[in-house]
């Protein structure tokens, strides 16, 4: 069986901070990750969605947490088709065209990024680049060809694709997606969220990659896709829904080298809460967890046959 590890999707998020996790003496940016580093194995670094890493940065992640410790990045806004603040790109881009369909700008953009987490992945401590795609990257053509893209320009380094349009994983189309990612070398990524939304990812979690599969539980709140972060985001799971995936889970350990278990519920110390009750259930002997596997939720939010909401 591959290795499991669990965590969060950041160490800096603010509501985490002022919820009194880190303790006393450890809230600067140092004491902040090398506490987080005590808890857990992996973190995702959000952070470099909203803003290009640099290399001192990462230098410093290195620096600050034990040899087995890795970071999956999450790939800068532009580099999946989202829209980034002209602010958030280094000077020297900002009087570019600043059109995600230029390739030169593109290719200074990509450059960049490459640059920022260069040391994470000298040293061995990138776990993957996470590409979340957001919900108007449909399938097609014109997908695909982005896809093959993102593969000739990430050569060489763990890739984590996270689909936010259902219609990837829906039922006809779900096999072609899986193939596409193997074609490419990219690990899936599954999800858990509310399924009563038309917005709704489908909670599949194929093999598409031998090195790494990827798991992010959004939380479940009905606000996904609509209000504050807050509201989309805030979900304190119960142990009945964090144990429907266990017997999931250590299945796709027994797939690929190593897996990843992330937690993006992030108001306050929901997501730290969370990850330690996982991982605490994930060390059980196996005989004392329930084998039943997420499903969709009924109608209306109601649990679905297995009790998954």
């Amino acid at each position: 069986m591959g290795d499991i590890l669990v965590g969060t999707c950041s160490w800096t998020d603010p509501e985490l901070v002022r919820s009194g996790w880190y303790p006393a003496g450890s809230r600067d940016a140092e004491g902040r990750l090398r506490h987080y580093a005590t808890r857990f194995p992996v973190v995702e670094v959000d952070s470099a969605y909203y803003a290009l890493p640099h290399e001192r940065n990462s230098r410093l992640w290195v620096e600050r947490t034990p040899e087995h410790f890795v970071f999956d990045v999450k790939a800068f806004a532009p580099l999946t088709g989202h829209p980034a603040r002209r602010g958030a790109l280094p000077r020297e881009l900002r009087g570019a065209s600043y059109d995600p369909r230029d390739a030169a700008f593109l290719d200074a953009v990509w450059a960049r990024f490459a640059e920022g987490i260069e040391p994470l992945r000298r040293h061995g401590r990138l776990g993957g680049v996470l590409f979340q795609f957001p919900p108007w990257f449909r399938p097609g053509a014109r997908a695909e060809a982005f896809l093959e893209e993102c593969a000739g320009r990430t050569a060489g380094r763990p890739v984590a694709v996270e689909f936010r349009h259902p219609g990837w994983w829906r039922e006809g189309r779900a096999e072609a997606t899986a193939a596409l990612l193997r074609r490419y070398g990219f690990a899936a990524v599954g999800v858990d969220m509310a399924q009563t939304l038309p917005s709704s990812v489908p909670p599949v979690t194929p093999v598409t990659s031998p090195r790494l599969s990827v798991v992010r539980f959004h939380g479940r709140s009905p606000s996904w896709g609509t209000g504050s972060k807050e509201d989309r985001f805030r979900y304190e799971y119960a142990d009945h829904e964090l144990e429907e995936w266990v017997p999931r889970l250590r299945s796709l350990a027994g797939s690929v080298e190593r897996l990843h278990v992330l937690f993006n519920n992030c108001c306050g110390d929901a997501a730290v809460r969370a990850a330690a009750r996982m991982r605490s259930l994930l060390e059980r002997p196996v005989a004392a967890s329930a084998f039943r596997t997420p499903r969709p939720a009924g109608r209306g939010g109601r649990p679905g046959p297995d009790g998954a909401r």
